[in-house]
């Protein structure tokens, strides 16, 4: 009897949590991807099966795959976006795209659905010459005609994948209706072998627009930062001869610029490394593709090293350039402040000069107040023991007066000191 862990069976499970489908070909596709309210487009979802009478999907379901009726709907949440594929089987193999999965679909659900659409595509899926064994030279021409009449050939991809059992088209353009077009044309797959493939597809194309998400941030970073990059510039130079009254108003400066710069990067760093992550999955999706060229045709992975790798290389040097420049403003501060700290060690020392010699001066006057203070008191104690004596000697005692003046002079002089200087030692040991 061992303890499990909470999340044993949900980690478990997690790498089934998204199986992939399995096709038949011939079939009509159509995949839309939308930006957040996952949770409401569940619930949208639930709406529609709750009409169809069909089982609803849990509250916590990231995954809902349901035939509702002649069309399969596939729902996928994913971290800050939702999918929904829709297909349906066909009879004979299509020639165009006229007839569309999402032409199935309640028009007025579709258009409710929650979330902003991102990412639009058809697909048609067929095999050669309607299933039917055919010659292959037949069947590359009845494939070539296809693709001529639903893509455009200026801007046309082709390539051959999963180990040559199909071929894929596509211009990666949008049509009228807003949507992308994919023609593939499988040879002999099994049906999980061809949802495996139409599945890669789909997460190519949804990946490449979700990874796109952080080039216009990219590029509105690269403004910001050219401004904030200038201002360094201006109160680096101005740190080289500023006075000293102007510290306090560029160190205001570099703080004021420091916040500038760590604001954009908190705003832009989550983007920037989804847009890392997403790409890099499109290059995985597109090797486990396996691509092979098609006559004199750009495949897949071709384009998106060409088009799509600059923009996101556009993403990483946005983030490099905020890195490095919080980093320079972050030297420049500390030099800033090592030369204020310096100065004001300076300052310090002088003052410290200053008050020695001030403490020196004190000290003399107070040996001057001291001797001052021994003569006065010996002066007085003198004048105390003269009328004594006098008054002694009134009364019959044979004392002189002034002979016992001059004697206790040095008497009352010597104490008076002594006395002075048993206080100097008290006070110096409590201070000690």
């Amino acid at each position: 009897m061992l303890t499990a862990h909470p999340q044993r069976e949900a980690l478990h499970n997690e790498i089934h949590a998204r199986p992939y489908e399995r096709l038949t070909a011939p079939l009509a596709l159509s995949h839309i991807a939308l930006l957040g309210e996952a949770d409401r487009a569940r619930e949208h979802i639930a709406a529609l099966l709750r009409k169809r009478h069909l089982p609803l999907p849990a509250e916590d379901a990231n995954h809902l795959s349901v035939d509702i009726g002649g069309l399969h709907l596939r729902w996928e949440k994913h971290t800050e976006f939702h999918t929904c594929t829709f297909w349906k089987q066909l009879h004979d193999a299509p020639e165009s795209f006229d007839a569309t999965a999402l032409a199935e679909v309640p028009q007025d659900w579709l258009s409710e659905m929650p979330g902003q659409w991102l990412v639009g595509l058809h697909m048609i899926v067929r095999t050669q010459r309607n299933g039917e064994q055919a010659d292959p030279d037949q069947a590359a021409t009845d494939t070539r005609q296809l693709v001529r009449r639903t893509l455009n050939e200026d801007s046309l991809l082709g390539a051959s994948v999963m180990d040559n059992d199909a071929e894929v088209y596509t211009d990666l353009r949008l049509a009228a209706d807003g949507f992308a077009r994919f023609v593939v044309v499988a040879t002999g797959m099994s049906p999980r072998r061809l949802g495996r493939a139409v599945q890669r597809l789909l997460e190519i194309e949804t990946y490449r627009m979700t990874a796109l998400l952080g080039l216009p941030m990219a590029r509105e970073v690269g403004e910001a930062l050219l401004h904030a990059e200038r201002d360094l510039a201006n109160v680096a130079e101005l740190i080289r001869s500023a006075q000293r009254h102007q510290e306090p108003e560029l160190l205001r400066q570099l703080t004021l610029l420091a916040g500038q710069v760590e604001s954009l990067y908190a705003r832009t760093h989550a983007r920037f490394s989804a847009s890392s992550a997403y790409f890099e999955l499109v290059q995985r999706r597109i090797e486990e593709l396996g691509e092979h060229r098609l006559e004199n045709l750009q495949t897949l992975g071709e384009f998106m090293e060409r088009r799509l790798a600059p923009a996101m290389q556009t993403c990483v040097w946005a983030a490099r350039r905020q890195q490095a420049l919080s980093e320079r403003i972050s030297r420049t501060s500390n030099l800033l402040r090592t030369r204020v700290e310096i100065e004001q060690q300076q300052s310090s020392q002088e003052l410290l000069d200053a008050m020695n010699r001030r403490q020196k001066a004190q000290m003399l006057l107070q040996s001057a107040v001291e001797g001052l203070s021994v003569a006065a008191v010996t002066y007085y104690g003198a004048g105390l023991v003269g009328y004594l004596a006098k008054g002694l000697k009134t009364a019959g005692w044979p004392i002189s007066p002034d002979i016992a003046v001059a004697l206790c002079i040095p008497v009352i002089a010597i104490a008076v000191w002594g006395g002075i200087r048993r206080l100097h030692r008290q006070a110096r040991a409590q201070v000690d």
